[in-house]
């Protein structure tokens, strides 16, 4: 069988180090997308010492060892790619750089997620996926009474879940939604494992007569025509209460569309009419069903845009100053989060002077849409395609009920033959 890769010790002298040496590297070429990649080693040569490390007569006893060195280095990325079928450089450079013994650690696989996800701009999963090795690491120091360095999957019984479950429940008072969520995380970790052989199918401690996750029902979170109006209607006792509100409504009147997805609109996206856009949650995680959200703009979302947006600014760049182009995927989702968290304290404030509701965030405002789309009136197909949805259930989920006075309604008329 033709193998799909070509390996090769490498001199690159492309430029000279301080040292005038140039730097030995490691050359893997994949035939399959026709590319090569530089790996480091920790040796720097001159031309003419690499040149004499190969030589077919007897080389000098210093080049003999450089040499071997070279030869071994060759040897086990050799080793490393024979074990991939078909050949990727992602899986090449993971199973390279593995010490002795990750291969089992949890720990090491949470780290190589992070750093994945970290990478492709996923900061959010990242930092799930952190306070979910956080959350472990927390659990085996009450229990060992020390932070244990490695955790290996063969550790992770049903058993252990379940008093993972109760030291997260009971001890710490943390609810059965961050339980299930940083589980989530943990299992996913292990299915990836298993895919790349690296644990073993037979000690995966989830699912049916295992461990299975805490079922969690959602909290409707929906505010009625009522306490809308209400809150439409109070006036803000701050400036930062004003654009708290604006902004909560804004959300609203868009789909209930995310603040993250608000904060990365681009005047690209951006028409007379209406706004298009794929949602950031789904880029990552639905890309073989992508679904373009079209948001209809009314009078108020219009306003809300002439009085925040930045009118003037070129095509493709943010219409709110709420991130900038030239900031990092980290920087962006840490100011994405204050202005959350900006918004919901301050509507908060807002909503308890006015005895509206002592419970509110921007997540509301979602729910809030869908609930009195459907009240109105509107299908639950409608109301699943503008909320990007790829099922009923889900949406089914956002739908807080029909109000007593519909119900009432629809009784008195019940005989209304």
């Amino acid at each position: 069988m033709i193998s799909d890769y070509t390996i090769s010790i490498y001199l690159d002298t492309r430029r000279p180090k301080e040292s005038g040496l140039y730097p030995v590297k490691l050359r893997v070429f994949s035939s399959a997308i026709k590319k090569a990649k530089l790996y480091p080693t920790d040796f720097d040569v001159s031309i003419k010492e690499f040149a004499s490390t190969w030589e077919v007569t007897k080389p000098r006893t210093e080049h003999k060892q450089l040499r071997l060195q070279l030869q071994a280095i060759e040897n086990k990325a050799h080793e490393t790619a024979s074990t991939i079928k078909p050949f990727t450089f992602e899986k090449f450079e993971k199973k390279l750089y593995l010490e002795t013994g990750q291969e089992d650690d949890v720990f090491y696989h949470y780290q190589i997620t992070i750093k994945s996800l970290n990478k492709t701009g996923n900061i959010s999963n990242a930092d799930i996926y952190d306070l979910s090795q956080k959350s472990i690491k927390d659990f085996l120091l009450n229990t060992k009474g020390k932070e244990p360095k490695k955790l290996y999957f063969l550790e992770i019984t049903p058993t252990w879940l379940n008093n993972y479950e109760t030291y997260m429940i009971k001890d710490k008072g943390r609810s059965h939604t961050t339980v299930s969520m940083y589980l989530r995380s943990l299992r996913s970790i292990f299915n990836q494992a298993i895919k790349d052989n690296e644990a073993l199918k037979e000690v995966y401690p989830f699912g049916k007569g295992k461990y299975e996750l805490p079922a969690v029902t959602k909290v409707k979170k929906a505010l009625s025509k009522e306490d809308l109006k209400k809150l439409f209607e109070c006036k803000p006792l701050t400036p930062e209460q004003e654009k708290a509100k604006d902004f909560w409504f804004f959300s609203y009147a868009c789909n209930g569309a995310n603040i993250k997805d608000i904060a990365l609109l681009t005047n690209k996206e951006l028409n007379n009419d209406t706004i298009k856009f794929y949602r950031a949650k789904t880029i990552n995680t639905s890309k073989g069903a992508l679904k373009e959200v079209t948001v209809y703009l009314n009078d108020y979302s219009k306003l809300i845009i002439q009085k925040y947006g930045n009118l003037n600014a070129k095509k493709g760049e943010y219409v709110f100053d709420i991130i900038s182009a030239n900031q990092s995927d980290i920087t962006k989702h840490k100011n994405i989060k204050n202005f959350t968290k900006f918004i919901n304290q301050n509507l908060k404030k807002l909503a308890e002077v006015y005895n509206i509701t002592s419970d509110i965030s921007t997540y509301w405002a979602r729910h809030s849409f869908a609930t009195n789309a459907i009240r109105s009136g509107a299908s639950m197909e409608f109301v699943m395609e503008a909320l990007s949805h790829n099922n009923m259930k889900t949406t089914k989920g956002y739908f807080a009920g029909f109000e007593d006075s519909d119900k009432k309604e629809f009784m008195q008329n019940l005989m209304n033959f």
